[in-house]
């Protein structure tokens, strides 16, 4: 137990991240598990090495932060999206959404998102802001180049309009790419974005301890305008989200209420 005390308090150190943060059962069997992977049969030796080689240190981070995405990821969640969360946010506002993918892991989430406000939108007029703590799939996201396996969701007039297929693997149209912002943000430390309309944060509270998750709503209430939503993953729903500010309008989709 001491062992994994220690190496939280060294990597928040080391790179800042705060590992209490996280439900403390899966992460440490996680982070053991990698550790034996690499070679290591004790957290220190593999702290350690971390802390001098930076390959494994991207390793570490990137394996931390679970990035499992897929273009339209629970597509009925999708239809949902489509067909009445869009147009509602659009007919209540006379100009173009404020939408934020709020970890974004590799892009096919934000991506997924400007295909579908096409639908609505002049390709050009679409923004989305995209984050993540993590620069190498920061990096994977702007190159935008997936397997067929990500792509198995994704309506196929998507796929024939907005990729190209390139040795055994889909590159997406640069159009789509502008329409992206990407930048590192960390959920737990940094500030978030104001007047958001829509925000997505899918898959990654369910990894998070309920004082971590309880901080997460407040700042993200905070950063949606007035009757903006906010969406989330399949296994996170918010229990009592009125002691947050948020109605449930469908399934894991919250509407901010305009007074707590």
């Amino acid at each position: 137990m001491g062992q994994y005390e220690d190496f939280k308090k060294n990597i928040y150190s080391l790179i800042n991240v705060d590992l209490n943060s996280y439900k403390e059962k899966q992460m440490k069997r996680r982070i053991t598990s990698l550790a034996k992977r690499n070679g290591f049969d004790s957290l220190n030796e593999y702290y350690l090495k971390l802390k001098t080689d930076k390959e494994l240190l991207d390793q570490f981070i990137n394996y931390l932060t679970i990035n499992v995405s897929e273009f339209y990821r629970n597509p009925s969640q999708w239809k949902i999206l489509e067909q009445n969360i869009i147009p509602e946010l659009i007919n209540e506002r006379k100009r173009p959404l404020k939408i934020w993918s709020s970890a974004c892991s590799t892009g096919e989430e934000p991506y997924s998102l400007v295909m579908l406000l096409t639908k609505f939108y002049n390709l050009e007029d679409i923004k989305i802001l995209a984050t993540d703590i993590d620069l190498q799939a920061i990096e994977k996201a702007k190159d935008g180049v997936y397997n067929e396996k990500a792509l198995a969701n994704l309506p196929k007039d998507f796929v024939d309009k907005y990729f190209e297929k390139v040795d055994g693997s889909y590159k997406i149209s640069s159009k789509i790419k502008r329409a992206v912002e990407f930048k590192k943000l960390d959920l737990l430390k940094d500030p978030f974005p104001t007047g958001m309309d829509l925000i997505i944060c899918r898959n990654v509270l369910i990894y998070f301890t309920n004082e971590a998750k309880d901080k997460l709503y407040k700042k993200f209430y905070s950063s949606l305008s007035d009757q903006g939503i906010f969406f989330v993953g399949s296994t996170e729903q918010i229990l009592l989200p009125e002691q947050y500010g948020f109605k449930s309008v469908r399934t894991f989709f919250y509407k901010k209420m305009t007074k707590l």
